[in-house]
């Protein structure tokens, strides 16, 4: 099973496995994917592939790599004007199956290839990777292609300790994927990147290995690919992109909680537990292990990618879980080495009380998630039904499987039981659970409404002004802030229905009346808006 190519088409299924299931029947989500989706389809509408742009809004948050790759897919499989998410989706699908594969030949040059593969599989299951492949937005790719840099980086480490030779393609890829990395999501990875050799460097007290992965050509290669880029949009804009990209995103994240999102630091290690389930199980015995043994030069990598930027992280104010996603195959490398290491007394320290105690609270919070399949879809569904019941049988299918196994001391039995769990948990979540929170789709029901009533017309709307909708409605849409300037819009013929809060209702049919036309209550939608958490009631409105 570990030979051969065998391992990269049992882990290619894995991914398409937990991947695959829902990525069309989940609702585009609120906000960022949303808004990721729509400045893509306005890029194809308008075939300006240079400026990125919401609406008129000029949209410098991230480069412009993922609207590229997002356009690519939609063109392949799709259409603009077609409302269908998962085309847009593919990137991240692909950027998971990219880590996941590296993360595999990063394993065999560190370790060998049974735990490369458990490393790979490790991964592939983790809650926070299966999420980000569903959603439309950077982190995903950002994943694969960190995953390649850190790859090529890995093999001429181990060149460099002695191991075997790097091959030949490994600088050209090295370069490549970091520019491209670069055009995804700015500097993060060439951040993860240097912070990881300097480690290794102090660490070793030698640096002269990166000279493998010959440099001077790879800073012209990687300045071939970002540059054209960078120098059109400054002159579209007036340098308006870049300025704002820095000034409006970068710097306020790095010294504040940007966008109320602010957190101390051990965020994320509070979080890395949840988002790393099912392997959580052995999170911090691995860690642990990977420390006492951090002199071996695989597991020093590992530790090199994984803690120094961690902190890092943890440090900055601004955070949000997935921005420690690119750290995760070091994670699960260390894990899967640890559940290998049979002769040094790490199968006896898995076996003591501590160790015990985590297994412990790891089984607390796959019944949490259990729990949580059943409660939410009575809350915000139509209550219990095929899919809740599949989603909480695989979370406790993983937690009853993993405990049975790990308190036998059988772990790799243990990881194995809640792999299994995991896919059906997570598949079960995408194709069924999530689709079938109604409460949550305002968006969706507004826009089946209105191709109810008016169909073909375009929208304004008052008091929901999610970006979901105007995808789902197309690029005309009218987002209002006012009931006069819905019903102005209404008057001039630039949409043929309204969406109205209840709070704008009285000045949106007087100012319709003043205007000349009477309008007519056609549908109420209601639900929660969950981007702020609260209660909405929209009354969708036809002229007379």
């Amino acid at each position: 099973m570990v030979n051969g190519f065998r391992p990269y088409l049992l882990l290619t299924l894995l991914v398409l496995a937990v991947a695959l299931p829902g990525l069309d029947a989940l609702p585009p989500m609120d906000r960022d994917e949303a808004r990721f989706i729509q400045a893509t389809r306005q890029m194809a509408e308008t075939d300006d592939y240079v400026v990125v742009r919401f609406l008129d809004e000029l949209r410098a948050k991230k480069p412009v790599g993922i609207y590229w790759l997002q356009t690519v897919a939609v063109e392949v499989f799709s259409h603009p004007a077609d409302t269908r998410v998962w085309p847009y989706r593919v990137p991240s699908v692909l950027g998971v199956l990219l880590a996941v594969l590296f993360t595999f030949r990063l394993g065999v040059a560190l370790f060998d290839r049974r735990i490369a593969l458990v490393g790979a599989a490790i991964l592939g299951t983790a809650l926070i990777a299966v999420v980000e492949a569903h959603l439309a937005k950077t982190d995903a790719m950002l994943l694969g292609l960190t995953t390649v840099v850190l790859t090529g980086l890995g093999l001429v480490y181990m060149q460099g300790r002695g191991g075997t030779a790097a091959p030949s393609w490994v600088p050209l890829v090295f370069w490549l994927a970091l520019g491209m990395s670069i055009l995804v999501k700015g500097p993060v990875t060439p951040m993860i990147v240097v912070i990881t050799g300097l480690a290794l460097a102090a660490a070793d007290r030698s640096f002269g290995w990166l000279n493998g992965l010959r440099p001077v050509m790879g800073v012209i290669l990687t300045a071939a690919v970002v540059t054209p880029w960078f120098l059109a949009v400054s002159e579209q804009t007036g340098g308006a992109f870049l300025t704002e990209a820095v000034r409006g995103d970068l710097i306020p994240k790095l010294i504040g909680g940007h966008e109320s999102h602010g957190a101390p630091p051990g965020y994320h290690a509070l979080l890395v537990s949840l988002l790393l389930w099912p392997a959580s199980l052995f999170l911090w015995p691995a860690l642990a292990r990977a420390w006492r043994e951090r002199a071996l030069p695989g597991v020093r990598f590992a530790l090199a990618w994984l803690v120094p930027s961690w902190v890092m992280f943890e440090l900055i104010p601004t955070k949000l879980p997935h921005y420690t996603l690119p750290l995760y195959p070091a994670l699960a490398l260390l894990i899967a080495v640890t559940l290998f290491a049979v002769r040094d007394g790490t199968y006896e320290r898995l076996a003591r009380l501590p160790a015990r105690l985590w297994y412990t609270v790891w089984g607390v919070i796959g019944v949490a998630l259990a729990g949580v399949m059943i409660a939410v879809p009575v809350l915000h569904g139509d209550g219990v039904g095929v899919w809740p019941v599949l989603a909480a049988l695989g979370a406790l299918v993983a937690v009853v499987g993993g405990l049975w196994h790990a308190f036998r001391r059988r772990y790799l039995n243990a990881l194995m039981a809640g792999m299994v769990g995991a896919v059906i948990l997570h598949a079960s979540v995408f194709a069924g659970v999530l689709p079938g929170l109604s409460d949550l789709w305002v968006s969706q029901r507004v826009a089946h409404a209105a191709d109810v009533h008016a169909p073909g017309a375009a929208l304004a709307a008052v008091g929901f002004h999610e970006p979901s909708l105007v995808f789902l409605m197309g690029t005309d849409t009218v987002l209002a802030d006012t009931g006069v300037a819905a019903a102005e819009a209404l008057a001039s013929g630039r949409v043929g229905v309204a969406a109205i809060e209840a709070a704008a209702t009285d000045a949106f049919i007087a100012a319709a009346a003043e205007r000349g036309f009477a309008v007519r209550p056609a549908e109420v939608v209601e639900g929660l808006n969950y981007s702020r958490g609260k209660p909405v009631r929209m009354t969708l409105y036809v002229p007379e």
